[in-house]
């Protein structure tokens, strides 16, 4: 099955674009990353069962997805439901 070539935009402002897009792209990807690191990190944590560095951890992790849902890199409600989980599981911990 042959797949259609990508072509180059013909004006200006479509190659402007496609330039930006390359950037954005880079920037987003990383941003992705760190925000799944952060959450990674807290789970981790809490799995070990150790409650000081899960709620260290939880702090970093809450102003890191809240600057990048800000940028709208991630929705807004998805950062707020990846946070009330892991606060969930952080009192889980603490009262057990």
């Amino acid at each position: 099955m042959a797949t259609a070539k990508k072509r180059s935009p013909r004006l200006p402002s479509g190659r402007k674009r496609a330039r930006q897009n390359v950037k954005l792209n880079a920037a987003h990807t990383s941003l992705r990353s760190k925000y799944r690191t952060t959450v990674k990190n807290v789970e981790k944590a809490i799995a070990s069962g150790d409650k000081e560095k899960a709620t260290a951890l939880f702090g970093v992790m809450q102003s890191t997805v809240d600057s990048i849902a800000d940028k709208g890199i991630f929705h807004k409600n998805k950062a707020a439901r990846d946070k009330s989980r892991l606060a969930a599981k952080l009192k889980a911990l603490a009262t057990a």
